[in-house]
């Protein structure tokens, strides 16, 4: 009763509003799954390259699976940075999912015993896709094939990605070490939609690559992420001046426009004993003639 009155929004079975046939919502999930699953081989170089073992690499993606955090994390390690500090920028990427968690919480309301193994598919491509879902049904039936074919995928390709970086030996030698940049950009610039978007991100890459000489590795990623609230804050600054100029006009217009409001009172006003005037002056003549 209580996953029902939470997710009165969307109906639970497809019988309600414009439903779309499972072999759609399958076909969709799966494009995504493979289109980012295959990225997971760039990781498995990336981490290789930043000198963690197959091991290691192969653990961070079964057990973290989350990309960005991922790319965040043997990024800054390969840059030499203090790996507590490099755990704390992915730990900040990842928080993002629990934000995605609430409303796929209600979104897909899952049995409880479900609800702990769900939660390690909770990431951006696995949302989106549901999110995407006009019923329950499509909603489900697009997480599950997403994330199973995502979660796949991307460990499969880390493997491959990981040994493949061993055999070549030196990955900065071949370029590899940007292929983790770069499918962090192709993930992210897709998102980036609004203005506000675009100016957070914008403003994140000056202070990371202009703190990146100065501060320790890790740490510009940090610094980076002060971004979002300095523009949202000059973003809420901006909508509420033109209602504070509104409520508060300066004391002159206030006086000006009483008195215009007065003199246009009186001049109403004059009109109107003037017409009356001429009314009772016609009557006095037609009084006058009888």
């Amino acid at each position: 009763m209580e996953q029902q009155s939470t997710s009165t929004d969307i109906p639970a079975e497809g019988g309600g509003g414009a439903g779309k046939p499972d072999a759609a919502v399958v076909r969709d999930a799966l494009g995504v799954g493979v289109a980012v699953g295959l990225s997971g081989f760039a990781f498995g170089v990336t981490s290789a390259g930043s000198g963690l073992t197959v091991l290691q690499t192969c653990v961070l993606s079964l057990l973290v699976f989350t990309g960005a955090s991922q790319f965040a994390l043997v990024g800054a390690l390969a840059g030499g940075g203090n790996p507590f500090t490099a755990a704390a920028g992915a730990f900040f990427l990842g928080v993002r999912n629990a934000f995605y968690g609430l409303r796929l919480s209600q979104l897909l309301a899952l049995p409880r015993a479900v609800r702990p193994f769900a939660a390690h598919w909770v990431i951006d491509e696995t949302a989106a896709v549901s999110l995407a879902q006009p019923t329950r049904r499509s909603a489900r039936i697009g997480f599950t094939v997403t994330g199973l074919t995502l979660y796949v995928l991307w460990n499969l390709t880390t493997l491959l990605g990981a040994l493949g970086a061993e055999a070549l030996g030196d990955t900065d030698a071949w370029g590899i070490d940007a292929a983790g940049p770069a499918v962090f950009l192709a993930l992210l610039a897709p998102m980036l939609k609004s203005t506000t978007e675009r100016a957070v991100a914008g403003i994140a890459v000056v202070l990371g690559l202009g703190l990146l000489p100065v501060l320790p590795a890790g740490v510009p990623v940090l610094v980076a992420a002060l971004a979002a609230p300095a523009v949202l804050w000059a973003e809420g600054r901006r909508r509420g001046a033109p209602r504070a100029a509104q409520e508060e006009r300066p004391p002159e217009e206030a006086g000006a426009a009483q008195e215009g409001s007065a003199q246009e009172g009186a001049a109403q006003d004059g009109a109107t004993r003037e017409g009356h005037a001429a009314q009772e002056g016609r009557a006095s003549q037609g009084g006058d003639d009888r």
